[in-house]
This record gives C-alpha cells, sequence and structure tokens, in this order.
C-alpha cells in the first residue's frame, strides 16, 4: 500500500528467460501518457511520491471487501455481512499503511466517518448490480502479463475472472467512481481491452465479455470483443511505447492541460500552471539498450488509480 514500497507486479510477475524485452507497459500507466506525457514522466521515470488520495484509497478498501466477500460461502454473500466486513478492513489497512489515517487532515475524525459512509454506501450499491451469491469467480486480484512479437511485455492485475462452463471468459472490472460519459467510453474501455489482449495471447481465447461494473451511479458498462479490436488494441498500446521511447530519448515530455488538472498533485511542477519540472536523472546507460524489468511505475492498488478510476 505504500507509496514507495515494490510494485506487486515486480513480486508476482514471471521471468523472461532468454528474451531482450523492450520494456514493461501496465493499462494505467499507458493511459498516464495518454493523458500527459509529463504525467507519465513524474510518475515512472522521477518517481515522485504523491498523497493518497480519498477517493483512490475507497476504490482500494471496497476492492478488498468485495474480493474477501468471495471467499465466504455463497450464502453469507450478504449485504449484511460486506457492511460489517468495511470497518475491520479499512482498520487492517492503516495498521498496515498508518499514513493513511493522515489523509483526512486536521479534522481527521468527522472526515474520516464521512468517507466511511460514502465507502458504505458504494459497496451497498454493487448489491444491487450483482447478486454475489450466484457467482464464483475463476480468479480475483489475477496478475497477467503477456509478451508481445515486439518484445514489450504488458502486465497488470484484473478484479475479477469469471469463467462459463463452455470456457466463455468474463473480464470484470470495480469502478468506485461513476460511469463515463459517451464522449470518454472509450477510454474506459482501453484498460479492459488491454487486459482481453493479454488474455488473448497467453490463452489463446478472446474473452466474450468485458464488464465495468460502476458503483459511483449503479451502472454496467459491458462490451464484447473480437480478434480485431484485440488486434487494433495491440497496434495501439505499442504506438504508445514508441511515444514513451521517443519522448524518452528527446526528453521532451509535453504537458496535456485537461480536467484531470484538477486532480493532479504535480501542478507546482508543470510549466502548464507555471513550474518548473526537476532534472531529469540521470539514465543508467544508452537510451537504446532494453528497459529493465523492474518496478514499472506503479501498479499498486492506491497510486495506480487515478480519480474515480478504482
Amino acid at each position: 500500500m505504500s507509496v514507495e514500497q515494490e510494485s506487486p507486479a515486480t513480486r508476482v510477475g514471471t521471468p523472461v528467460d532468454g528474451v531482450d524485452v523492450l520494456g514493461a507497459l501496465s493499462p494505467s500507466r499507458a493511459g498516464d501518457f495518454l493523458s500527459c506525457p509529463l504525467l507519465y514522466r513524474f510518475r515512472t521515470i522521477d518517481r515522485l511520491p504523491e498523497p493518497f488520495s480519498p477517493a483512490a484509497v475507497r476504490g482500494t478498501l471496497v476492492h478488498k471487501v468485495l474480493e474477501d466477500l468471495f471467499d465466504l460461502p455463497a450464502e453469507r454473500r450478504t449485504p449484511e455481512q460486506a457492511d460489517g466486513m468495511l470497518e475491520p478492513t479499512w482498520d487492517a489497512l492503516v495498521a498496515e499503511e498508518p499514513e493513511l489515517g493522515a489523509m483526512f487532515g486536521p479534522d481527521e475524525g468527522a472526515a474520516a466517518t464521512e468517507w466511511l459512509t460514502s465507502c458504505r454506501t458504494v459497496l451497498e450499491r454493487y448489491f444491487t448490480l450483482e447478486d454475489p451469491r450466484r457467482l464464483e469467480p475463476a480468479e480475483r486480484e489475477l496478475y497477467v502479463e503477456a509478451l508481445l512479437e515486439s518484445r514489450l511485455l504488458l502486465r497488470g492485475f484484473i478484479d475479477r475472472l469469471d469463467v462459463a462452463p463452455d470456457g466463455a471468459i468474463r473480464v470484470v472490472d470495480y469502478k468506485s467512481g461513476a460511469s463515463p460519459s459517451e464522449m470518454f467510453e472509450a477510454k474506459a474501455l482501453f484498460q479492459m481491452k488491454f487486459y482481453a489482449l493479454v488474455i488473448w495471447r497467453t490463452r489463446g481465447v478472446v474473452p466474450a465479455m468485458l464488464q465495468l461494473v460502476y458503483l459511483g451511479n449503479g451502472e454496467m458498462l459491458r462490451y464484447v470483443p473480437d480478434e480485431a479490436d484485440l488486434r487494433a488494441t495491440e497496434r495501439k498500446v505499442e504506438a504508445i511505447w514508441r511515444a514513451i521511447r521517443q519522448a524518452e530519448e528527446s526528453g521532451d515530455w509535453q504537458p496535456s492541460p485537461g480536467r484531470l488538472c484538477d486532480w493532479c498533485a504535480h501542478q507546482a511542477l508543470c510549466p502548464a500552471f507555471g513550474g518548473t519540472p526537476p532534472p531529469l536523472p540521470q539514465p543508467a546507460g544508452d537510451a537504446s539498450e532494453p528497459v529493465a524489468l523492474g518496478p514499472e511505475g506503479g501498479l499498486g492498488p492506491v497510486r495506480d488509480a487515478d480519480p474515480g478510476e478504482r
């Protein structure tokens, strides 16, 4: 949970033996670059610390409760059970990361109570969308990775994978925020197509359904991908990686001012707001060398989420 901790992907990722991997990319970091190349730099290259976000931590807490709920026998997966799990799960997260308790500021008690109430509301809404007593997920918080022919490693965590008796796969992702407008649906689906691409390349099966569960307003976004979709996603991911490498080689990381700037922790360093970025870290080697497979800029559950993403 720590901002400074090692990426979970580093701990569970499989070695890529005998292959000079170009680098590794997660959907969140790809999304960072698409939204703002300078944000990608701050998070992935500079590794600047960011304060805990109540919105992102709410997503982490609700995700954890939903994950643990499926450990219980089906008949116990009730709204009352989930509600009873909320505060103990929060206490466990704070015990693991004491700084979480400080994110509410000086009026910690009242703010924390109000925030927990918002978490409870989001959690209750889940049960209006699905009945977990009728679901038996094949996987939860599943780490996935695939090495493309271009030698780019794709990796990330899938909230839930459902597999039907006939082998059909459904990829499910929970979002604690509200569903996007039609204008921003494509951005939301990019993450899911990224995961579908990884599954297709590793299992040889195109997922039958991609499902985003928006707990902020109680809506679902469903999409049925096909091979053409996933080939297009692969081309897009590789194009993003080429653009990242070009920015690394040139040192030119441009800001992209927009609505997400309101939630950015780095405005003081951003030229779009009159700031000056810190000097770029000295590279360990020549820019043409393969990128090392160390922590890839944040696959952790809290810092990986944009406002409302989780």
